[in-house]
Parts: C-alpha cells; structure tokens; sequence
C-alpha cells in the first residue's frame, strides 16, 4: 500500500512539474514572443486586417507619390510601386507570400491605418475602426537625385548614400543590384538564386574594407591625440618597414619622399598613415572610430543599420594596426557610415541621426506628427573638423580627388581604393569616395562605392561630382 502511494505521488510530482512547464512556457511566449507572432508575415488573420484598409501611400520628401495601392478585392490589394527598382532598397516592399522589408516594414502599423504604433493594439482592438485609408509618410528622398544616383551607379554592383550634414535627411540611397518590387511573384526564384544578392540593400548592410577613405578617421584621431602632428612629416620611400618585415605599401608602387600631414591626406599616403597608426596604437584609433559609432548601433528614423567594424588588435601585432590605419586588416564598413563621417566633417565634428522619413500624414493629407533631426554626438571638435575641411578640399584641388572638381562649386572629399578582405581574390579592388559640397556651407555629403571599380579617385569620384551637380546647379 505504501509503494502504491508512493507512486501516485511520483506521478502526481511529474504531471505538477509538467504543468509548472507549460505555464512558463505560454507566459514567456506571451509575454516576449507575442508581439512578433502578431506581427509575423505567417500571420494571416493580419493580413486579413491589413487588407481591410487601403494601405497609405509613401511620398518623396516634394511630396510626389512613390507608391499607389489599389484594391483588387474585399479582402486583398496590391500595392504599386510607381518608380520600380530605383527606390526598391529605400521603401522595400509588401507582399502576402513575401513578407515585408524597408519602409513597408518599418511603418507597417502606420500605412495600416493606425496612429499607435502598437501593433497588436490595432489588430485586437481597432477592428470595428471605420478609417478606410491608412496613413502616408513624407520620405526624406528627393526624387532627382535619387533617380540620378541610380543611373550614375550603372551596371556597377555598389551603393550610393547622399544626405543633408546639417540634419542628417537621406537625399538619395541607392544599392545595386536592385529589383523590382512589382514583379515579386514573377521573379522571386531568380531574385533569391541571384549570387549578387540584389535584396541586400549595400548602403545600410553591405560590409566594405573602406580603404583610404577610413584615413579621415585616422586624421581625426591623430589631430586630438598626437601633439603637433599636423606639422610633422616622415620619409615615405614606398615601404613600412618594422623590424625588417614589410607591414604595408603605398598604392601602386609609388613612393612621396618627404612628405608631411596635409601631402599625406592629399595623395593618400599608406606608409605615413600606416605610421600614424603604429603611433596611435589600436586603443585610441579604436576609441576615436567608436565616437564616430564603429561597433555600436547607430540611432535611425526610419532605417536599420549594420553595426561597422573596427578590431581590437594585441599591442604586437603591428602590421594589423597599421593596416587598420589605412581601412584595411578587419576594418569593414556600410556606405551609410562612411556617409556619416564625412558629414560629421562638413557639420563642424557634429554627427546627425540618420533620417528616412520627416513626416507622418493622415488619409487626408494632414500632419499627425513631423519628425525632427537629432544629434548623435560631438564626434570631433570644430577646430580639427575644420582642418580635416581643408584637407578633403586639397584632395579635390590637387590630390587624389580631382575628378570631382566641379566649375562653380568646391567639392571636398576623399579618395579610398580598398582590397578584398579576401587576398586570394584576383578581382580589381573596390572604388571609393566620400565627400560634401558646397566646402563653405556644405548642403550635401555623400559616400560612394562601385564594388571593384578600381581607384576611387576615378570612377567614385567622377559619380560624386555629377551628383553635386545634379544638387546644387
């Protein structure tokens, strides 16, 4: 009789801590899990919600539409994207088999129709709602530039980032190869099966060696921790050399002689930023990079960006933090952070929250909430962001830049030819330029790559200065 007491017990134990399972279980599922289970794109009772109202159009920062959703039943709607790839990256895409990405995602609940952005409050408690039409968002993009920065980019794999310095506005985001969000259904299977991936929007997730355009990060970090470096100067025959071990060379078997600061960023001199490098240690070339948001997720309105790299290295091993110096060893970086140093520059050593959309509209076209710029932090002071302008206008006056010279406008900017990450890669090294216009009230800042286009002082550069162009004149 005891045993068989003893047993129900046992069992009784089993079923009670089976219980005490489940019941974590449900409340951790619902406590942490049940928002993204509302919002899955496996959920079809939101679809089922979401085709209740026609969705919210998405216009450009002139207020000229992007897209047009059109009912084609009670229950389901297609939304149209009327430029097609060109803006693919930077609004995304809505489909009840594919899901959502970019902006469609982003604001999903808001072009859904609701003024709050919680989710599942709209789902469960909003049904009886009689809005038919959900809300519009007002884009920073402008149309223009946006378009010219597609055509400029070509048949070239790379991306284009252009934004206002001043408020941080994304004019114009572009990553190639692009697709067209219209044809999902059509073209889905080659769009996924394509090796060079065109839904990775590059500009805000592709990950770059930056080359010599990481140089301003370094200039940067020398003018605030090395005394008196701006007038110093070092023999470049071509060649860092340590101990007897190569640690890096000048690009193209050049060589400068003696060369001092100001010539070094002009004409990008590896061997002298290699230096700077060994003199900084990867301590403070680590801190400097993190003040301009390396290893840290970066504020957005509207986007999500890839976290940029910057290694820690062991005091030893010196070639890496040379090499580190110049954007190259584990350096990698998004077009997008790249576009924010350099507007850092232009904005006298103030970073600005990146920002995609600046207004929320309702149905009718009225304002429901006007989203205003935000500083990210002083990243540098205004007395060496100043100097690093006059740096970046020497390069396209008399540097590495000069493609980008444009009659009329000064442009400032900085050159990078970075090598795969990869070496055994044979391919041409990727092509860069950042930079910002006009030098003496910089309205624009912009960061291009054009994956294995070689020097960056050609190709970037040349597309840098149609788009400041295109912008300004």
């Amino acid at each position: 009789m005891n045993d068989f007491v003893s047993n129900i017990k046992k069992v009784l134990l089993v079923f009670l801590i089976l219980f005490i399972a489940l019941i974590t279980y449900i409340t951790y599922v619902y406590m942490f899990n049940s928002q993204k289970a509302v919002a899955s794109t496996f959920n079809r009772r939101l679809w089922a919600e979401r085709n209740k109202v026609l969705r919210g159009t998405i216009y450009d920062k002139d207020m000229t539409a992007l897209t047009k959703s059109t009912k084609t039943s009670e229950t389901s709607q297609k939304q149209n994207y009327l430029q097609g790839a060109v803006f693919a990256h930077a609004i995304g895409y809505m489909d009840p088999v594919y899901g959502l990405s970019g902006l469609e995602k982003k604001y999903d609940a808001q072009l859904m129709g609701n003024n709050d952005t919680t989710l599942s409050k709209f789902v469960f408690f909003n049904r009886d709602t009689e809005q038919k039409v959900g809300n519009g968002l007002r884009t920073t993009l402008d149309s223009k530039l946006q378009k010219k920065a597609y055509e400029l980019l070509g048949d070239h794999r790379g991306s284009i980032v252009a934004m206002n310095p001043k408020t941080g506005e994304i004019l114009a985001m572009v990553s190639k190869p692009s697709y067209d969000p219209n044809n999902l259904e059509k073209d889905w299977k080659s769009i996924v099966a394509n090796k060079e991936m065109p839904l990775l929007n590059r500009a805000v997730s592709g990950l770059y060696p930056p080359g010599s355009t990481f140089k301003t990060v370094t200039a940067a970090s020398a003018l605030e921790n090395i005394a008196n470096v701006y007038n110093s100067s070092l023999n470049d025959n071509g060649s860092l050399i340590v101990n007897g071990t190569k640690l890096l060379e000048d690009y193209n078997g050049e060589s400068f002689g003696n060369i001092d600061f100001k010539s070094a960023y002009m004409h990008s001199s590896n061997v002298f930023f290699g230096s700077l490098g060994l003199d900084l240690g990867n301590k403070a070339l680590k801190d400097t990079s993190e003040k301009f948001y390396f290893n840290k997720n970066i504020p957005t309105i509207g986007l999500t960006v890839e976290n940029s790299v910057f290694p820690d290295y062991k005091n030893n091993e010196k070639g890496n933090i040379a090499q580190s110096a110049i954007g190259q060893a584990g350096v990698l970086v998004t077009p997008m952070q790249m576009a924010l140093v350099v507007s850092a520059v232009a904005n006298g050593g103030t970073m600005m929250e990146p920002m995609l959309v600046k207004e929320i509209l309702s149905s009718k076209g009225k304002s429901i909430e006007k989203l205003q710029p935000k500083q990210l932090g002083q990243v540098m002071t205004k007395n060496n962001s100043d100097v690093m302008k006059g740096l970046m206008k020497e390069v396209v006056s008399q540097g590495t830049g000069t493609s980008a010279a444009l009659s009329g406008i000064v442009v400032s900017g900085k050159t990078g030819t970075a090598d795969h990450d990869d070496p055994s890669k044979q391919e041409a090294p990727h092509a860069w330029f950042t930079g910002f216009a006009p030098y003496d009230d910089p309205q624009i800042a912009i960061s291009v790559i054009v994956e294995e286009g070689g020097q960056g002082g050609a190709k970037a550069a040349e597309i840098t200065r149609e788009l400041v162009r295109n912008y300004l004149q």
